[in-house]
Formats: C-alpha cells, sequence, structure tokens
C-alpha cells in the first residue's frame, strides 16, 4: 500500500481538471489569439478561466495573468517591480528560494534586501516590518504561508503597513490559494503568486494577481499575449485544468479543511500517546495538514528514507549532501535546538488521504525511532 503524505510537494490532478482539460488538448487546439472561426472556443474558454480564477480570489478578471506557475510569478513579481525602480526590497528569511534567489539577483543589480527574521513559530511581527520600513523601500514580499511549517502570515496587517509607507506589498501565495479563503482587496495585496499543482491542477501552468494601476515590467517580450506583459501562446489546456481545480478547491474548502483537521489532530495525537519525543512546528495559525515535526535526537533524511520504504511518501526538513549535513533556512531561522532540528520532517495531508493511513503513519514513525 502505498501512502502519499507530501501534498505541499504537489498533488495530484483532479478528475474534474483533467476532463475539462481533454478537449483542449486534441479537438480544440487552435490558438486562442488567431482571428479565424476555429480560434473562438479556445478564445472564450480563455476568458471564462480568467474570470473563473479572478472570482476565487476577489480580483479582477484584467488583473489575472498566466505564468508556467509559482516559481515564474515569484520571479517576475520581485524583478518586474524593481526593474525600473531604484530601492531596497523587504522579504524574509524563510521565503521559498524562488523569492530568496531572486532576491540575491536583485542585489547583484545594485538593489538592496532586507531578510526580516521572525518569531519562533515563523511569523513575520508587524513590529518587525515597521522596524525595518523606510522611504528607500519601494517593495515587500511576505508569503502568504510557509511551505515547511505551514504558518500563516499577518497578511493583511503586513500589506496596510507597507502601504502606509507607500510601499508595494506582493505576497508568495502558492500555498494558500486554494486552500484558505482569499480575498486580494480584503488583504490589500498588490502582488499575488499561485501555482496550478498546488490545488490539484496540471503542472507548469500558475499565476500572477498584478492590481489595477500597479506597474510592472513584461515578462517576455513578443506577440503581446496577457495584456502584452507575458508573450507567447496561450497553454489553454493548462488554463482550464488550473481554474477548474481552483473553483472546485474552493466549492469544497470547508468540508475538505475539516477533514484533513481531523487527520492531522489524530496522527498528533497518536504520536503523543506513543511517548515520542518532538516538537510541531509553526503556529497555530497554519495550513490545514501541513505538519512539520522534529524528532529529537532523529536523522530527517534517514527517517524520509525508512519511510519511503515502507511505502509513505513525506518531505524532509533538512538538506544534506556527501560532504555536510546542513538544516533548513527555514528551521534555522525559528531557532530549533540542533537536538530536534536536524529530525525534522514534513507531512502535509490532502483531502485524499484516509484514517488508516494515518494510523499506518504513526505505527511507521514508532517502528523506527523506537528501533
Amino acid at each position: 500500500m502505498k501512502i502519499y503524505a507530501d501534498h505541499a510537494a504537489t498533488t495530484r490532478l483532479d478528475d474534474r481538471a483533467y476532463e475539462a482539460m481533454c478537449p483542449f488538448l486534441k479537438g480544440e487546439y487552435g490558438n486562442a489569439s488567431q482571428l479565424y472561426s476555429f480560434a473562438r472556443e479556445p478564445k472564450k474558454a480563455l476568458k471564462k478561466a480568467r474570470e473563473t480564477i479572478a472570482s476565487c480570489i476577489g480580483a479582477g478578471p484584467s488583473e489575472i495573468v498566466f505564468t508556467s506557475g509559482g516559481t515564474e510569478s515569484d520571479n517576475w513579481a520581485l524583478k518586474g517591480t524593481m526593474m525600473f525602480r531604484k530601492g531596497g526590497v523587504i522579504t524574509s528569511a524563510i521565503e521559498h528560494h524562488a523569492i530568496l534567489h531572486s532576491c540575491k539577483t536583485l542585489e547583484r543589480l545594485g538593489r538592496s534586501v532586507k531578510y526580516l527574521p521572525v518569531s519562533s513559530s515563523g511569523v513575520v511581527t508587524p513590529a518587525t516590518l515597521i522596524k525595518n520600513l523606510s522611504e528607500e523601500v519601494k517593495l515587500v514580499s511576505i508569503m502568504y504561508a510557509n511551505n515547511e511549517i505551514g504558518t500563516i502570515q499577518p497578511i493583511r496587517e503586513l500589506a496596510r503597513i507597507s502601504h502606509q509607507h507607500g510601499t508595494i506589498f506582493h505576497t508568495d501565495a502558492v500555498q494558500a490559494v486554494g486552500h484558505l479563503p482569499i480575498n486580494v482587496k480584503e488583504d490589500e495585496v498588490d502582488l499575488l503568486s499561485a501555482s496550478a499543482h498546488k490545488f490539484n491542477g496540471p503542472k507548469g501552468i500558475g499565476f500572477l494577481y498584478i492590481r489595477k494601476g500597479v506597474k510592472l515590467d513584461s515578462y517576455a517580450d513578443g506577440g503581446g499575449q496577457e495584456y502584452g506583459l507575458r508573450a507567447g501562446t496561450e497553454n489553454i489546456a493548462g488554463i482550464i485544468g488550473m481554474a477548474t481545480a481552483l473553483e472546485t478547491s474552493c466549492n469544497l474548502m470547508q468540508e475538505r479543511t475539516a477533514h484533513i483537521i481531523s487527520l492531522e489532530k489524530h496522527l498528533l495525537n497518536e504520536l503523543s500517546a506513543f511517548g515520542l519525543d518532538f516538537i510541531r512546528n509553526g503556529d497555530k495559525q497554519h495550513i490545514p495538514g501541513n505538519i512539520s515535526l522534529s524528532f529529537r535526537n532523529a536523522d530527517g533524511e534517514a527517517l524520509l528514507h525508512r519511510l519511503d520504504l515502507m511505502g509513505i511518501s513525506v518531505s524532509t526538513g533538512s538538506a544534506c549532501n556527501s560532504t555536510s549535513t546542513e538544516l533548513s533556512h527555514v528551521i534555522e531561522a525559528i531557532g530549533l535546538p540542533n537536538e530536534y532540528a536536524f529530525g525534522t520532517i514534513r507531512i502535509s495531508l490532502g483531502y485524499e488521504n484516509t484514517l488508516e493511513e494515518i494510523e499506518m503513519i504513526a505505527n511507521a514513525l514508532r517502528t523506527i525511532l523506537s528501533a
């Protein structure tokens, strides 16, 4: 029996999304940018998908621009904003590498970057942001929810503070879209990144929300698609699949969340009942089912491989190579004691996981850690 418990990494393509994609992979394969009648259906589908996605996050259709995924959206948000602006960027120490590496590129181009520390639960506090803001800062980028420990940031307050200082606010919401109720207008964000395969859509497609009025340098020049901001023939099938998956996720969010939270509680109760010595990382406000666990005097990499041999797929909070073992930058940033930090794994549950699978995961961990 195979147990998949790494939904923060990727998710299975939703059946409805797959079925919605199929006609645009073979029959309706026309180029939506063309003027003849064969382009009519793809063009209509593209328009409808943009409207669907916009409605799911409280945006206007013209504020949604399609990308190849979260990494491109993050790169574009940062580099596109700062390409024609002098000044600095503020981000956090626990961002995804798509943000952190983009910031390093901006530093090489002469932009200053501040990396804000986080609390022991992985929260960027409003006070920390206020302390570091200045007239020189032109962009603040703080992730909506962390991919490793699941912590949800106080985005609305952070965005409001940024705007009070005349600063553009971007959020990497790759882990949050489709799993949390999001309204970009109420959250007051200017830019938001999302990726379809995190909410049961296809891989290789995502979007960037760009608030009307925000000036962003184009990502790719060419045929003028996506309002002249990102040239290239649209991935109609991928876009349709993403829109269908997101609409489904939003419609079933409450039901799925309740199920996932019940599984999460059961797993933690089982591990505690077994007497295992571990720390649950992250904040009380976290993505449902994102469970970062650090076991005392254990090896996270070894745990991952042992679980894999038992047919259980999870992720680890540390990265190892042949010459050294390095802590994840997120685990390091929250200041976890070394005796726990190196024993970190991430179990991320989805709506398809079952109670039986949770009990098997718990029993597997007890077997490994008690050996």
